[in-house]
């Protein structure tokens, strides 16, 4: 794939963020794609950033980048592996150790169309990294957002939120037994369980997203902020990686259409950074590709039936969430 011109984030910093100097925010998956051009850009506003990865030489070799981009930034590697639940709360242990106050958790990890397997939890692969690991962690580190003046909690979302109601079964310890890993034809049109799987944790992101906004709205908690946000159709690491275990292919027609990593990552720097933002607003493309815009949000990504079965789903996983 040749290289594709960035478009939208030179507007972005100048209209739609803010001086972040002295503020410390949290980013999940920052080795490559749009965690790391979020974080790079939290960094040029002059946050503290915390980089939360698992231990790998793609971590050590990513941080090092991240400090040349940005020689003054500040950064901070915590090990955090969203595939065991003992990580996640070892490292929101650590953050709390460290650190006073946090004012920006950005859910952005996420793994996309992988075979049907479990973790060591039991989970299945991709419900527990892109879904049930970020409620932990959001969970865990509550008290330290409470603390912000302006704390946002961003969910990253995808295209792939469109389709069916949420399942319970998806959140159950069920890995491994969530409809296999379909046909070659099936993966390679977006269909089949693997993307069925898939679109249960976006659209979770999503439900997450609106049943934590209504938790804060009843409590009158108006410092934090839930935000929800989508990157279109953006060339990251994330097609690679499925692309490797038969989920698709990275070379394929519809691939050429993407847009670049840093334009796929304007959705969460809008909602980590933008002044005006609001509990509840929904940043990304209105279509595949383009400049991140507040989005109405569809009617499943608030319904209460999807709410209800994420927040319990979630909270039977890693326990339960008293807002």
């Amino acid at each position: 794939m040749s290289e594709i011109d960035t478009l939208h984030l030179d507007a972005v910093v100048e209209n739609h963020t803010r001086d972040l100097t002295g503020r410390v925010a949290a980013v999940t998956g920052t080795t490559s794609g749009t965690g790391f051009v979020c974080a790079r850009e939290l960094a040029k506003l002059g946050a503290s950033v915390l980089l939360l990865n698992r231990a790998s030489e793609r971590a050590e070799s990513s941080l090092a980048r991240l400090r040349a981009e940005v020689p003054d930034g500040r950064f901070d590697a915590v090990v955090c592996d969203l595939q065991d639940f003992d990580s996640v709360r070892a490292a929101a242990a650590q953050i709390r150790q460290q650190y006073d106050r946090l004012d920006v958790l950005c859910n952005n990890a996420g793994v996309m169309a992988l075979p049907d397997r479990a973790t060591g939890d039991g989970y299945d692969v991709q419900m527990q990294t892109n879904c049930l690991s970020h409620f932990l962690l959001t969970k865990e580190l509550f008290e330290l957002l409470k603390r912000s003046d302006d704390a946002r909690v961003v969910n990253h979302s995808s295209m792939a939120r469109l389709g069916p109601p949420l399942e319970e079964r998806y959140f159950g310890k069920n890995g491994g037994d969530l409809g296999g890993d379909g046909t070659d034809e099936e993966n390679a049109s977006f269909g089949g369980p693997r993307w069925s799987r898939y679109h249960q944790t976006k659209l979770a992101n999503c439900a997450f997203t609106y049943g934590l906004q209504q938790r804060l709205e009843a409590k009158g908690i108006s410092n934090v902020k839930a935000l929800l946000a989508h990157p279109g159709l953006a060339a990251t690491g994330l097609q690679t990686t499925t692309a490797q275990t038969g989920g698709m292919d990275v070379n394929s027609g519809f691939m050429s259409q993407a847009q670049s990593a840093e334009d796929g990552a304007l959705g969460i720097l809008r909602a980590c950074a933008d002044p005006e933002a609001a509990s509840g607003d929904f940043f990304g493309p209105q279509g595949w590709t383009g400049f991140p815009e507040r989005l109405p949000p569809e009617d499943l990504l608030r319904d209460p039936e999807n709410l209800r079965i994420n927040w319990q789903g979630c909270e039977a996983a890693v326990g339960t969430f008293e807002v």
